[in-house]
């Protein structure tokens, strides 16, 4: 019970973070109305073309670090990493069309690698540790929706507006 309650709550936070940004805030991180983009990127590694090396850090190492939980707690439920994989790459898909689909964000090819890199590390990680530690993997994932929600109830109230620069 409780490891399906906390996939859901950490499918949740994924969810919120990748396709409902244009209807809530947290402090001053994004502009909602900012987030309502179409937008398709077919070009693997692109971010390297950038003139800055925090562009493809934050990219790649954020969204495999963002489906490393998922992989997580999907392993401590179906115990193969072949299928933590393919539940990654189908949830990442899943996200990249409606973001499409809904005009919600970008889509882009490199998110749906490096998501399902991540899901695979979350697999390996969980396997490697073995289930003595999944309950531990479970009360993280629901602590980090906890805050996620607090953050989210919160809103705009966190973050001084003065003190946001705009890049």
């Amino acid at each position: 019970m409780l490891s399906r309650v906390s996939l859901t709550a950490w499918t949740a936070v994924m969810v919120a973070l990748t396709t409902l940004k244009p209807f809530y805030q947290i402090g001053y991180l994004w502009k909602p109305e900012n987030q309502r983009a179409r937008d398709l990127r077919w070009v693997p590694f692109d971010e390297f073309s950038g003139g800055s090396w925090f562009g493809p850090l934050f990219e790649y190492a954020g969204n495999t670090a963002f489906f490393i939980p998922f992989g997580m707690l999907v392993f401590s439920l179906c115990r193969s990493v072949k299928k933590t994989a393919a539940w990654g790459f189908g949830l990442s898909l899943v996200l990249e069309v409606c973001q499409y689909a809904f005009a919600l964000g970008r889509t882009d090819i490199d998110d749906l690698l490096f998501n399902t890199l991540g899901a695979l590390i979350g697999a390996a990680f969980a396997r490697l540790c073995g289930e003595r530690l999944f309950p531990v993997w479970r009360w993280l994932a629901l602590a980090a929706a906890a805050v996620f929600l607090v953050l989210v109830i919160l809103g705009p109230r966190l973050g001084d507006p003065n003190a946001v620069v705009d890049l």
